[in-house]
């Protein structure tokens, strides 16, 4: 039986993500602004995991957290509304 030979994959570059809220010190985590916190929840109203959204590990405990303050004040909802039934 002939060897075949391997391809060589291509070399990609990824990206490393940097957390937003440490770059720009400014930039506040409160569970008052709905608008923040919608970009670290999924369309199925699951919160998105660090690894995904690139939050240090602080920061990430602190959008959790007003995320479900924000929950709990009904400031953004915990599941999404139910498709209109026929």
């Amino acid at each position: 039986m002939p060897v075949m030979p391997r391809r060589k994959r291509k070399q990609f570059y990824v990206r490393r993500k940097v957390c937003r809220f440490c770059v720009d010190a400014n930039l506040p985590i409160d569970y008052k602004d709905a608008n923040t916190l919608k970009q670290f929840v999924t369309e199925r109203g699951k919160i998105i995991p660090r690894r995904i959204s690139g939050n240090c590990a602080r920061h990430q405990r602190r959008v959790t957290r007003a995320i479900k303050q924000a929950r709990l004040l009904a400031l953004i909802p915990y599941v999404p509304l139910a498709p209109p039934s026929p």
